[in-house]
């Protein structure tokens, strides 16, 4: 048993070392970032030429610059990089789907390590290769959450702002100004672009973009209605206001009612595994059947389909809810 710990500490070791190795920025992007570095610094104090704020715009270098050619032009890289944006993150799309490929790997060694089966060792790589995927998909909601809990103020501060005689410019102004992150950076864009002389419209359907929000889209779509048709944007602003706090409260309170249900779905999904694990290491050898005899493996890859549809199930009855 401490052989099989001792080996697999170093294949993970390894396989880590590996992941570390890969990550790592090569010395062009290196020299490229303290260049950057220079001529921002030089640009704060009014230093740098026209010319050299220009490459400030420029993307840094990737590592894996050849996987983005070959793949920038296809549906997937595209929608890739747009979520990577919309997560608030720094990451290089080819170096998502490096880390990607490599957890995959990672997976499948540590699963084939233990279990002969290669079913569950595509399983293992499926459920490894989705861990850098979910990172991104994790920060991603978590910005869009904390834009939400924070754009009912936000909205509430450019109406006063408006109804005091500010322009709608000066209103972003005003918002960017006291509203908290990620709402204060985003409207700081609208703000920053408007000033570039970015059209209103073309502003507010970027930071849509870059924020996949109901609620927003709810406020631009006033706006944007409002700037061609006419109307009072005070008394627009103010009932998108109510509207988007009173989605937040049905909101809340479908998620405390729904809250047993999710737990129930945890429960039943995860009880099969954990027990599993658990009889495995009181009585070493309890399911060897399941893993080496032919009819076992059939009915382990039974209950693991069983499992997934049960909770994808599940998932869909709980949040079928929509405000």
């Amino acid at each position: 048993m401490i052989l099989l710990v001792l080996i697999f500490g170093l294949v993970f070791a390894l396989c880590f070392g590996l992941v570390v190795m890969a990550m790592s920025p090569t010395n062009e992007a290196k020299v490229f970032q303290s260049r950057m570095d220079a001529i921002a610094a030089r640009a704060s104090v009014g230093e740098a030429p026209q010319e050299a704020m220009q490459l400030l715009r420029k993307q840094a270098v990737a590592r894996f610059e050849w996987i983005e050619r070959v793949l920038s032009h296809y549906a997937p890289m595209q929608r890739l990089r747009r979520f990577i944006m919309q997560s608030g993150l720094k990451d290089d799309p080819a170096m998502l789907v490096v880390q990607t490929l490599v957890a995959a790997g990672i997976g499948y060694v540590v699963v084939m390590f233990f279990v002969h089966m290669f079913l569950l060792g595509a399983v293992g790589a499926l459920l490894f290769g989705t861990l850098p995927m979910v990172r991104i998909w994790w920060a991603r909601r978590r910005r869009v959450k904390l834009f939400e809990d924070s754009l009912a103020h936000g909205i509430d501060m450019m109406a006063r702002a408006l109804r005091a005689g500010h322009s709608i410019a000066s209103a972003f102004e005003l918002v960017a100004q006291g509203a908290p992150e990620p709402a204060k950076s985003e409207f700081a864009e609208v703000f920053r672009q408007q000033n570039f002389g970015i059209p209103l419209r073309d502003a507010l359907l970027q930071m849509l973009d870059r924020v996949p929000s109901q609620d927003l889209r709810v406020v631009v779509t006033g706006i944007i209605v409002q700037r061609e048709t006419g109307g009072n944007l005070v008394e627009i602003l103010d009932r998108t206001v109510f509207v988007i706090r009173e989605r937040q409260r049905i909101r809340g309170e479908i998620r405390i009612q729904t809250a047993q249900g999710r737990l129930t779905g945890w429960i039943l999904t995860m009880l099969p595994v954990a027990m599993l694990l658990l009889i495995n290491v009181m009585d070493p050898g309890y399911s060897r059947v399941l893993l080496h005899d032919p009819t076992g493996q059939k009915m382990m890859y039974a209950g693991i389909g069983m499992i997934i549809l049960g909770g994808t199930l599940i998932n869909r009855i709980i949040n079928s809810i929509d405000v």
